[in-house]
């Protein structure tokens, strides 16, 4: 069947929080998990058919992608059944903690983990047009911030895909990603890289490059922080056609397609029982509905 949706949590604080689920196997990206994502994440988890979490996937150990209390609640309560990290050493007492807490977890429950080293992605074969795994584009040498080291990765195994750029902030990994016939041919939705700081990663050229279908930021509430930054919109609004952008600034995001190929956007306000706007677009790639 492939039933594929995404969702753009409001976490009422800094800090991103996302899910992607095709079937029933659902995708929670980043360990936050507070009292205001809390009922969303489930209900999606409820849409999945599943009791626990496919995958959790963190792409930063920074507090606002990884925070130790509600990893803990994540672990206890979702019970992963596998957890991808970053492969590079935390240096924050939070970061430390949630990475001690995910080993001490999967050594206890006999639970598949990955690290995302440099040598892990040495490992990797090259990825293949027009299937479904996903891909990674970490570098294969580490890099001394750690921000271009947190996990940049191409979900694919759905009826639209998720390019999720993390925190990077790394020319070199944007460039890899613009030279990436995949990237350019296959991405849908695409989570603005850094919560859409304006570093250099989300330039013109990156953005002409990949033409995705919408893209993605988390604000917190009320965006003190003002993400995406104003020239990062502006190269989204002035690309023909315009690219449309959501944040969770006023709710969450949720974007769901079925065995029509349809893919619905929706942008909620009111706590999230209200639909401020809703779009819809044609995948860039359109499952068979015969598919093995």
């Amino acid at each position: 069947m492939k039933k594929t949706r995404f969702r753009a949590y409001q976490l009422g604080e800094k800090g991103s929080s996302f899910s992607y689920s095709v079937d029933n196997h659902f995708t929670l990206i980043e360990g936050r998990f507070n009292e205001v994502n809390r009922a969303n994440v489930l209900y999606e988890m409820k849409c999945a058919g599943v009791t626990r979490v496919s995958c959790l996937h963190i792409t930063s150990w920074d507090e606002d992608h990884c925070k130790e209390t509600e990893l803990r609640n994540i672990l206890s309560e979702l019970r992963p059944l596998r957890i991808e990290y970053p492969g590079y050493e935390p240096d924050s007492d939070c970061g430390k903690a949630c990475k001690k807490m995910i080993q001490n977890y999967c050594v206890r429950n006999i639970i598949c983990s990955k690290a995302v080293t440099p040598d892990y992605i040495k490992s990797l074969t090259v990825g293949e047009n027009r299937q479904y795994n996903d891909i990674l584009y970490n570098p294969t040498e580490g890099h001394t911030s750690h921000n271009d080291n947190s996990i940049v990765k191409l979900f694919r195994q759905g009826r639209f895909t998720l390019l999720s750029l993390g925190d990077c902030e790394s020319s070199e990994i944007a460039q890899t990603i613009e030279g990436c016939s995949i990237a350019s041919t296959e991405v849908d939705v695409m989570i603005l890289a850094h919560h859409g700081a304006d570093n250099g990663f989300t330039t013109e050229k990156f953005v002409n490059k990949i033409n995705p279908k919408v893209t993605i930021c988390s604000s917190n509430y009320d965006n003190q922080f003002e993400h995406p930054r104003q020239n990062v919109r502006n190269i989204l609004f002035n690309h023909e056609p315009t690219i449309p952008l959501y944040t969770t600034k006023t709710g969450d995001v949720v974007i769901t397609c079925n065995e029509d190929n349809v893919v619905h956007v929706y942008n909620l306000i009111s706590n999230n029982t209200k639909m401020s706007s809703l779009m819809t677009f044609s995948p860039k790639l359109i499952v068979s509905n015969n598919y093995d």
